[in-house]
């Protein structure tokens, strides 16, 4: 502990006059009978019998020989009342002399309703479960300091009950997508998270080290081709909802550590998966808010299926006024996104390029839409295009201006995907960081034969940020990466 502050020695006084009068301030176990949704819900037919509530002291009105007080558990809020002829003098005494706002305690009476119709219950006893050596926050009715919600959730949950709501939905919003998976035969599998090689997406890894094997380690940054493999073992449908980690910066849409489901469907392309992300997302949002139009941005975003299907190039070239089709070589795209005023990393890829035209559309996909057919530049893993071999069949989904959800049908070719490897490798010798190494047993599986495939990686967090109005994804992680302050380090 650090050198308390004033009102933490106030505090402490009373943790160590407790412990002098022989009462454990930490005791090991409650006798909870109810919660105080339960007590409200059923109060007619409580009335009259005993109940033991549990929850903490969130405020007090002292009105001398009674005292009303309001308890806060997960479920919500019940108010306490005590009084001289009820509860007796030494609980009356134990209130006023030991307790503080924001302890933890266990409160056994009789439910009634107060002169105004609230619900209550009348204090008989007092026990105090947790004493509470840090005041709650100033505005006990909301902590208002966006950084300081961050680093202390635990203080954002106990003050906001918005807060508690969003993390309640995505809990719900992960529940539903596995039962759905679940219900159409999907198995839900586990893959490595340290890996001794890194692949399925274009980004920088973690790396650490395993002293015991003398080895290099890397955080996964996608489960893709662990779980590709198992398709080649026989499963025909698998799926995994896990973390995935990229060495990035932080934005509203992004955070180092984030969560992500994918999944692959042997003998579906992606025609099927777009038909299964379009179905699976509505009915999360039935299931999680009751409704397929959701509020996000001060914009009405409808869920409701089918979502409009169109060619990726024809969409950036609406919104830019760049066709990157018309320019086939790096150099010549570069002067037209330049030209567009659009800023891009000098000696930048053509990739790279046709990357930062679609983040500058992005924004403008304000209800939900596919777009299908990407470059093959930007997508290592996809099948190409029968009628468009510079192309493949890819699709990513955005709504409210946020992408959420990335497919293709996957190459099953392990020829080509040793090519495609090389060509990473290539481009990473030539600077690209975010290009993949070369994963050799990835090829050699393939050679064993995959089927025809539909992958997908879906963003859980950027799905519970549009189903519950969150601008940012750190309100949607309890724990997002910060930044260390000094006077932490």
């Amino acid at each position: 502990m650090r050198e308390p502050n004033e009102q933490q020695e106030v505090r402490l006084k009373k943790l160590d006059q407790l412990r002098e009068r022989g009462v454990d301030p930490y005791p090991p176990r409650s006798c909870r009978t109810h919660t105080a949704a339960e007590v409200v819900r059923q109060l007619d037919e409580l009335s009259g019998s005993t109940v033991t509530v549990a929850g903490r002291l969130w405020s007090r009105r002292d009105m001398g020989r009674t005292v009303f007080a309001d308890l806060v558990d997960g479920s919500g809020k019940i108010q306490l009342l005590f009084r001289v002829n009820t509860a007796g003098p030494e609980v009356m005494d134990f209130l006023k002399s030991y307790l503080d706002l924001g302890d933890i305690v266990q409160v056994t009476g009789s439910p009634m309703r107060s002169r105004t119709g609230e619900p209550t219950v009348d204090a008989r006893e007092l026990v105090l479960l947790a004493k509470a050596l840090n005041p709650l926050p100033d505005k006990w009715h909301g902590l208002e300091d966006v950084e300081k919600r961050y680093r202390q959730r635990y203080l954002d949950l106990m003050v906001n009950p918005e807060v508690r709501e969003v993390f309640l939905k995505r809990a719900r919003t992960v529940s539903e997508m596995r039962r759905y998976l679940d219900e159409r035969g999907f198995v839900e599998v586990e893959t490595p998270v340290l890996q001794t090689l890194y692949g399925g997406a274009s980004a920088r890894p973690f790396t650490t080290y395993h002293n015991a094997l003398n080895q290099e380690l890397y955080l996964r940054i996608a489960t893709e081709l662990y779980l590709k493999r198992l398709l080649v073992g026989g499963l025909e449908r698998v799926y995994e909802i896990g973390k995935d980690f990229r060495n990035e910066g932080t934005s509203t849409k992004h955070n180092p550590e984030f969560t992500m489901m994918e999944l692959y469907q042997s003998y579906a392309d992606y025609n099927d998966i777009m038909d299964l992300v379009e179905d699976l997302v509505a009915h999360i949002a039935r299931e999680v808010n009751g409704g397929l139009v959701v509020r996000f941005r001060d914009h009405e975003v409808d869920l409701t299926p089918p979502w409009p299907r169109r060619p990726l190039r024809e969409v950036i070239r609406e919104v830019t006024g760049v066709d990157y089709g018309a320019h086939p070589d790096a150099g010549s795209l570069a002067r037209a996104v330049a030209k567009a005023g659009i800023e891009a990393r000098p000696g930048a890829t053509r990739g790279e390029l046709i990357d930062e035209l679609l983040d500058n559309t992005e924004p403008h996909l304000i209800q939900p839409v596919f777009l299908l057919d990407y470059p093959i530049e930007l997508s290592p893993f996809a099948k190409r295009k029968p009628d468009d071999p510079g192309a493949v069949e890819r699709f990513e989904a955005f709504a409210g201006g946020i992408e959420i959800a990335n497919a293709f049908t996957e190459l099953n070719d392990p020829v080509e995907q040793s090519a495609r490897f090389r060509r990473q490798v290539a481009d990473r010798e030539a600077g690209s960081e975010e290009s993949a190494p070369y994963d050799e047993d990835f090829v050699n599986a393939l050679m064993y034969g995959m089927p025809p495939t539909g992958g997908l990686g879906l963003g859980m967090d950027r799905l519970v940020m549009l189903l519950t109005d969150s601008p940012s994804i750190r309100d949607v992680i309890l724990f997002p990466h910060m930044r260390t302050r000094a006077s932490e380090e």
